[in-house]
């Protein structure tokens, strides 16, 4: 593996190549409730149900993104609004399929980063599970310079390692580990923490004691955790990465629980906030999108919602193109860059 690279599943590319970036997708993965695996999934989406299922998505089916057509259709879509790079954070527990993501980089030419590590302890198998912190540790560097869940293609990021509120012995583990591999690649850091405003500065203490570079640990869905509490996020920058990654949801049903969620214009101000106490380098933007109705072959937004959608409503509000390039080029690209 070679330092200051960006690693793909298709191989590694130098991050001067890299442009506009979406840094926590899900493109091909199954986020199932576990509650619910093994039953029917068999979900038709329709032009009389598509608002119902949006509003209320927890019904099984709706969170597997398998369909490769449609996956590539999403993906051209982004192509074709100027997208070059995706980061799919579907770790182990949630369907990782390397091959699957590679096969759609080279069809559509959009670069594929993929994730390293484990979900939350709910939807990993009880022999990981058991398994101490240095083999977790290795599990993950393997995954980075060698290959990941059985194949040839390599992670380029650590995460979204998985954490619950509270953060249970395994998910503690698998953050330590996190660590210990990020030592040892030089790869970044993404978590999804537990839903509580404690969480955050919960798992920057265990990360920093196990000796984790925080300015390349991204803390996601802000937009869940703190969705009013802007001067929260700004502390959390001066700490760590904070990222805004609900782009395109717009609903007053949190379908996780009762969280008075942002719509993008309110993102957008809270990203003003970031920008004006010197913290805009330590920001990402994403949609996180793992339903089916986000898709466009089932009337979402797709992948392309920031760069057609949200890019010019900045322009709208004042930013400049050079806030608008660090948040979609610039810190992606030195986020990416192993050893960066």
């Amino acid at each position: 593996m070679s330092a200051g690279q960006i690693v793909t599943v298709t191989g590694e590319i130098a991050p001067d190549a890299l442009g506009p970036t979406l840094m926590h997708e899900h493109v091909l993965c199954d986020l199932t409730n576990p509650a619910w695996r093994g039953k029917p999934a068999d979900l038709p989406i329709t032009l009389a149900n598509r608002h119902e299922i949006d509003y209320r998505p927890m019904v099984p089916g709706h969170h597997v993104l398998a369909d490769r057509a449609v996956a590539a259709q999403d993906l051209a879509a982004f192509r074709a609004a100027g997208g070059a790079a995706i980061v799919d954070l579907t770790t182990g527990g949630i369907g990782p399929d390397p091959e699957g993501l590679a096969d759609l980089s080279r069809l559509s030419g959009v670069a594929i980063v993929l994730g390293a590590g484990f979900y939350t302890d709910a939807y990993v198998d009880d022999a990981t599970k058991a398994l101490p912190v240095e083999a977790l540790a290795e599990i993950i560097e393997a995954q980075v310079t060698q290959g990941a869940w059985g194949t040839r293609m390599r992670c380029g990021v650590i995460g979204e390692i998985g954490v619950s509120w509270p953060m249970t012995p395994f998910e503690e583990r698998a953050l330590i580990a996190a660590a210990i591999a990020q030592r040892r690649t030089g790869a970044m850091i993404n978590v999804h923490p537990g839903r509580h405003p404690l969480a955050c500065n919960g798992i920057c203490d265990v990360l920093e004691r196990a000796g984790a570079d925080l300015s390349r640990v991204v803390l996601s869905h802000m937009d869940r955790t703190h969705p009013e509490d802007v001067e929260a996020v700004v502390a959390l920058a001066r700490r760590a990465i904070v990222e805004y990654d609900f782009f395109g949801i717009e609903t007053s049903n949190y379908w996780m629980g009762v969280v008075d969620l942002p719509n993008d214009w309110m993102r957008l101000r809270a990203l003003r906030r970031l920008f004006e106490a010197g913290l805009g380098d330590r920001v990402c933007i994403s949609h996180d999108i793992c339903t089916r109705t986000r898709l466009i072959a089932h009337g979402g937004h797709g992948y392309r919602h920031i760069l057609t959608n949200v890019r010019p409503l900045m322009r709208d509000r004042g930013w400049s193109e050079s806030e608008i390039a660090q948040l979609l080029i610039d810190t992606p690209r030195r986020l990416l860059t192993i050893g960066g």
